[in-house]
């Protein structure tokens, strides 16, 4: 049994890569920001934009009932951000609190040219709402991704391995998490 983390930011390719991943190896994956939004929902909130801007506090309560339901689960792959930013800085997506409810034995971050990231996230316009960044803070956020999870890996005894979703790479991304997923 086993727990694998994906994350990256919006607009790397985290869930499409993993999407096709999944035609090689086949795991349940839950979406830990869908989890929190259906709690953040009874408390009012219409989209998951809002939920990240909402005080830290009611953000943290949300991850610590998410965390809860999802750690009851056992040979899944949690689809989330390992940070997020947020209008207060970066909040860690998986604080230790978090981590020792949900206890990953792997993470993968899928990381892309942050050139890729912004033309993605332009096409995405009519979809997302999203908060504006330039080509710098794309690249500082990938930054905070790969130092937060390095971290977690040094409290959970959890692998790190960085995937790479080029244009056009899809299919090799792909074969690569399936790989981290034997």
């Amino acid at each position: 049994m086993m727990k694998v983390v994906v994350a990256g930011i919006p607009g790397a390719g985290k869930t499409t890569v993993l999407n096709e991943a999944l035609k090689i190896k086949s795991m349940d994956v839950i979406n830990y920001g869908d989890v929190m939004f259906e709690m953040a929902k009874q408390d009012g909130i219409k989209d998951r934009d809002e939920m990240r801007k909402m005080p830290q506090e009611k953000q943290r309560e949300w991850q610590i009932s998410a965390a809860e339901k999802i750690g009851e689960m056992d040979n899944i792959i949690i689809d989330t951000h390992s940070t997020i930013k947020t209008p207060y800085g970066y909040l860690p997506g998986l604080p230790y609190h978090i981590l020792q409810i949900i206890k990953p034995d792997r993470i993968i971050l899928v990381e892309a040219r942050a050139e890729e990231i912004l033309a993605r996230r332009k096409k995405d316009e009519g979809v997302r709402q999203r908060d504006a960044e330039s080509v710098e803070e794309i690249e500082t956020h990938q930054m905070m991704n790969r130092m937060a999870a390095m971290s977690y890996a040094v409290l959970t005894g959890a692998t790190v391995k960085i995937v790479h979703n080029r244009q056009g790479k899809l299919e090799e991304a792909a074969q690569e998490i399936a790989r981290v997923l034997q």
